[in-house]
């Protein structure tokens, strides 16, 4: 029957539900069905418990690898090694853990900008209760500024509006009536008898009959859709899921080669079974899942305080690789405020500021604009007070009289309204009857300048009242033809002196023209920056708006959007392409106007097809499948659904397109940090694998025991690596276009520079080891003791390497990690600790070393490092010097 509910009279939908619209409910009978349906409330997709979001922690591969470890080392009597790789896979639970149960929290808090609370009739009384208790037969009482609490019959109305944008992306306001539809199949944006959940009341007031709440809604049938929906991986994950198996393989590989390499030479079979699963420790980088999952939620935290909420950390790494933006213009591109920009009194055009306010033409003209308005702006006006409340056209005339010195409060004091012929989308205009204190009276009109001009015939003019000749008239329509042209919203004002009693019939004839207002939603001079910023990025910005072109093409052109070769299209053109030739045209579209929240689809489907990236924000409950569609979908956390929201991957809080701009900065310092720590990890891992194979391969003694590999894991692949995860964004992040989402993690050289410093590291180490024995005449464990500190040095010196891809760690400044000084400062510690204190030295099999022998490891350990400091330092400053005398 819910379906049906637009097709009875209020009467018998009234009758259905045993309820009385001059009573309401009775609060008993209220609590009885609220426990037969349950909470009017929008279930949330896949809900899981907190212990389900823990147990999905160890679902990676390379996790479930780390595990294995940890049992087959308990069984081999390794406790020590078996704690450490435990203690790193819950820190990696742990953290993932608190992650995103904390951004499902930030979400459950959004959840409270959605209407809250409902003024119901129970009892015969109007109570204000939560929302969330409604049952079917309340009667509701709706009032401007309201959201819709559940989907509505409606009993009463007083010039109702609503904006039903979030269901059906309708951009106007839709009057509402009481008359029946007869169509059952009537699509709910043609049921003007009826109000849905999640869409607000624009203008008037209202009464309503509940008819279904919660998931009964339309919002709760579409939520019901979404929740069949399949999710990709992010390439974040492909990629790290790929290279951890071969990490893997490759590494047992060369461990099998070095346990059987060393068994053909007569080494003890228990000794190289425990050295091969401390290489094999030393060679997976099970540091990688956990220093993964503190760099996504470092940078998740970061973009809370950017007004960012990522509802999955992986996501954060697909904004990084993002190509194009599509975009809503209302309230993320412009500032959602309607703002006059423009006023035309007569022969002068000014904008609002207190010189405008200096005319007593434009003066009379704000102050009919003033009262031929329902507007309130509470007891203190401001552009951002937050208390206008109203319909956006006639808020932005209660701003502008205020710029301009004429005191809205002050003219609701002087003048008292006596009458109101209310606005209607025929009419295309609104007049009131108002008298001042002296009880002299008029009437004020204002509407569409079409509606308006043709029953002008008088226009005031510097304060003089002239007929409105052929002259006078053409230049009205000029000004009028102007600010069309420059996509404002215009708004013709007029008065008529009114003598004795008249009838409403008669109010709007032979009126006196006092101007025009043009009024336009501004761009947010943040958004304008971000664009600029998202271009020299390589990012394509695209704007789609249910505007009429010209205010389209106006907004895209201030924000500098368009350029060359760009093109604006509307919707019903868009429905004229087909697939293949949207594609073929998609990257010089720049702009669709006229579009609605299906159409889309279409554009996220066609830009996907050739390769790129896409970022989709949305809004309304009909955005969510394109939300879904898009690799990053975008909900606006201030005039987002709960459907939305639930469909995204980012929520912005306040609903700004500069936000997204600064998560894709984010995004893109976070993989190149994760580039980092793979680069060095590797690094190290190739060096401390190829130390022992090459040892076993040349019939040497082992240049590391186990114990003594398993501590260079500790000391190099914790801290050290960690702090490259927290590393600060390049000042060239947003200089560079975006990668390829096909782009291999060992992309731009990466490769090569991991294969070439991990030689380079096994190399030095083993010419130490073999140098100490052979040169200098040292015992085998003094020798393995110069290995080891040559390794882990060689390490640790690396990690301001990695710091930077095409500079020295001299440009990019040697303290602005702090982290990483401290992080190598401790490993050195370490390192000197189990050298030098008796207890530790015995543990880990090590001698003490002379002055000599560390004068020798750190040359050995550092030399890349002084040439690049000898480049930086003393040949790049003679390079600039002789260069610039050769100018």
């Amino acid at each position: 029957m819910a379906e049906l509910w637009h097709t009875l009279t209020g009467e018998e939908a009234l009758m259905q539900l045993r309820s009385a619209a001059d009573r309401g409910l009775s609060q008993s009978e209220a609590g009885t069905r609220l426990r037969e349906v349950g909470l009017n409330a929008i279930q949330a997709a896949r809900k899981t418990p907190w212990w389900s979001i823990f147990l999905s922690q160890f679902r990676d591969f390379m996790v479930l690898v780390l595990i294995g470890a940890t049992i087959v080392s308990f069984l081999l009597g390794e406790v020590g090694d078996a704690v450490t790789i435990l203690a790193i896979v819950l820190m990696n639970a742990a953290l993932g853990f608190i992650q995103e149960y904390r951004a499902e929290k930030s979400v459950e808090t959004l959840k409270q900008l959605t209407a809250p609370e409902a003024h119901v009739l129970r009892d015969g009384a109007v109570k204000t209760i939560p929302a969330e208790e409604l049952v079917p037969g309340d009667i509701v009482e709706l009032e401007a500024g309201d959201r819709i609490p559940a989907d509505c019959r409606l009993l009463a109305v007083w010039g109702l509006k609503t904006d039903e944008a979030a269901l059906t992306g309708e951009s106007q306001s839709v009057r509402k009536t009481l008359a029946p539809v007869a169509d059952p199949e009537a699509p709910v944006a043609d049921r003007r008898n009826m109000v849905y959940m999640g869409t607000s009341v624009s203008h008037g007031r209202g009464q309503a009959l509940v008819v279904a709440t919660g998931m009964h809604t339309e919002m709760g049938t579409i939520a019901h859709l979404m929740r069949e929906a399949v999710e990709d991986q992010t390439p974040l994950q492909r990629r790290l899921e790929h290279l951890g198996k071969i990490l893997v393989y490759l590494s047992l590989l060369i461990v099998l080669v070095v346990v059987i390499t060393g068994l053909f030479r007569g080494e003890p079979l228990y000794q190289m079974f425990l050295t091969g699963v401390s290489l094999a420790v030393a060679a997976i980088p099970e540091g990688l899942p956990a220093i993964v999952t503190i760099a996504l939620a470092l940078g998740v935290q970061r973009m809370i305080r950017a007004h960012a909420i990522v509802r999955r950390l992986p996501a954060v790494e697909t904004l990084g690789c993002t190509t194009v933006i599509c975009t809503d213009k209302t309230g993320t591109l412009t500032k959602n405020q309607m703002t006059v920009t423009a006023i035309w009194a007569g022969e002068e055009r000014v904008e609002p500021g207190e010189n405008a306010g200096h005319s007593l033409t434009v003066r009379k003209l704000l102050t009919g604009a003033v009262l031929c308005n329902n507007a309130s702006a509470g007891e203190s006006l401001g552009h951002d007070s937050g208390q206008a409340k109203g319909d956006p056209t006639e808020v932005a005339l209660l701003w502008a009289a205020q710029d301009c010195g004429v005191s809205p409060a002050d003219i609701g004091k002087e003048y008292i309204r006596q009458g109101e012929i209310p606005f209607e989308s025929e009419r295309q205009r609104m007049a009131v009857m108002a008298a001042d204190r002296r009880n002299r009276r008029a009437v004020y009109v204002k509407g569409a300048p079409d509606a308006i001009l043709p029953r002008c015939r008088f226009m005031e003019l510097n304060e003089r009242v002239l007929p409105m000749d052929r002259r006078l008239r053409l230049q009205a329509q000029a000004a009028n033809d102007q600010m069309a042209d420059e996509a404002l919203r215009v708004l013709a004002v007029a008065y008529r002196p009114v003598r004795g009693d008249e009838p409403e019939e008669a109010w709007e004839q032979d009126l006196v023209l006092l101007g025009l207002v043009g009024m336009i939603d501004p761009p947010r001079p943040e958004a304008v920056q971000a664009i600029r910023e998202a271009k020299k990025a390589g990012l394509r910005t695209v704007m789609i708006t249910g505007d009429h072109p010209k205010t389209a093409r106006a907004i895209g052109e201030r924000m500098g959007m368009l350029g060359p070769g760009d093109e604006i299209i509307t919707g019903p053109e868009l429905d004229r392409l087909t697939d293949q030739e949207l594609a073929a045209r998609v990257a010089q579209i720049r702009v669709y106007a006229r579009v609605s929240p299906p159409h889309k689809l279409r554009v996220v489907r066609a830009w996907k097809a050739k390769g790129d990236v896409v970022a989709m924000t949305g809004d309304g409950v009909n955005d969510a499948p394109a939300l879904k569609e898009a690799d990053i979908g975008v909900a606006m956390g201030k005039t987002g659904t709960d459907v939305t929201k639930e469909a995204s991957a980012m929520i912005l809080t306040d609903d700004n397109f500069a936000t997204i701009v600064r998560a894709i900065e984010e995004g893109r310092a976070i993989y190149d940090n994760i580039r980092k720590f793979i680069r060095y990890l590797l690094s190290c891992n190739v060096g401390e694998v190829l130390v022992m194979f090459l040892a076993a391969f040349f019939g040497m003694p082992l240049p590391l025991l186990p114990i003594q590999i398993l501590f260079v894991n500790l000391v190099t692949d914790g801290l050290p690596a960690m702090a490259l995860g927290v590393d600060p964004p390049s000042p060239g992040v947003m200089d560079r276009p975006p990668r390829s989402p096909n782009e291999s993690i060992f992309a731009r050289g990466l490769g090569t520079k991991i294969a070439f410093r991990g030689i380079l590291i096994g190399v030095s180490t083993l010419l130490v080891f073999v140098w100490s024995m052979s040169v200098w005449g040292m015992g085998l464990r003094e020798a393995r003791t110069m290995a080891l500190g040559t390794l882990i040095l060689s390490q640790l010196f690396h990690v301001f390497d990695a710091r930077a891809e095409d500079r020295s760690f001299l440009e990019i400044g040697l303290f602005s990690n702090i982290w990483a000084v401290l992080a190598v400062g401790s490993s050195i510690v370490m390192l000197v600790a189990i050298i030098y204190v008796p207890s530790l030295r015995e543990l880990f099999k090590t001698d003490p070393l002379s002055w000599s022998d560390w004068l020798v490891v750190v040359l050995a350990s550092g030399f890349i490092q002084m040439l690049a400091a000898f480049r930086d330092v003393v040949l790049r400053p003679i390079r600039q010097m002789v260069r610039r005398s050769a100018q």
